[in-house]
């Protein structure tokens, strides 16, 4: 083994003024200047606000999880309370929500009937009467579609029904057989 040669691997170092004038010639770019006063002021202002506000999130991120630690065997003992509480609670929100939603509706509809009564519309080709028409054109074949659908799925229950009859007597007959 003492008499193979060894190898010396080279390695070329290259310095970095070597580099950035590489990088000029592809990217040319790139300012030679650095950043602007600006710059560096807006970075020295923001640096420590986001940083109170990163610390302002863990703050809060670990006194929720330490309170939620803390409240949830009482969420646990209290539950037969609460979870009805809750339950009318989110009624109440939803009966609120829906009221405003149909008054909403209701004075968006008065408005636009106002409007054309007044001949202030917005859109000329739209006019109120011809929507009105074709509503009321609309309506009977709607029902009708609705009534159509309806007895489709009253044949398909009368039929399920007497399935289910048939394969009952079937199972009956065939258990009075065997005894």
């Amino acid at each position: 083994m003492a008499d193979r040669p060894q190898q010396i691997q080279v390695h070329h170092i290259q310095h970095p003024q070597h580099l950035t004038e590489g990088m000029k010639s592809r990217f040319p770019e790139i300012p030679e200047k650095g950043p602007s006063t600006s710059q560096v002021v807006a970075v020295i202002t923001l640096f420590p606000v986001g940083g109170i506000l990163l610390t302002l999130a863990c703050i809060t991120l670990t006194i929720t999880v330490i309170g939620l630690a803390l409240t949830t065997p009482v969420f646990v003992i209290f539950s037969p309370v609460l979870v009805p509480a809750t339950i009318f609670i989110g009624l109440a929100m939803m009966g609120f929500l829906a009221s405003g939603v149909f008054g909403l509706t209701a004075l968006s509809a008065l408005s636009s009937m106002l409007n054309y009564l007044r001949g202030k519309t917005k859109d000329e080709s739209a006019d109120f009467p011809e929507t009105l028409d074709y509503a009321k054109w609309r309506m009977p074949e709607g029902v009708g579609q609705v009534g159509q659908r309806t007895k489709d799925v009253d044949q398909a229950i009368q039929s399920k029904a007497h399935e289910g009859a048939r394969a009952q007597e079937g199972g009956r007959t065939q258990e009075g057989g065997r005894t």
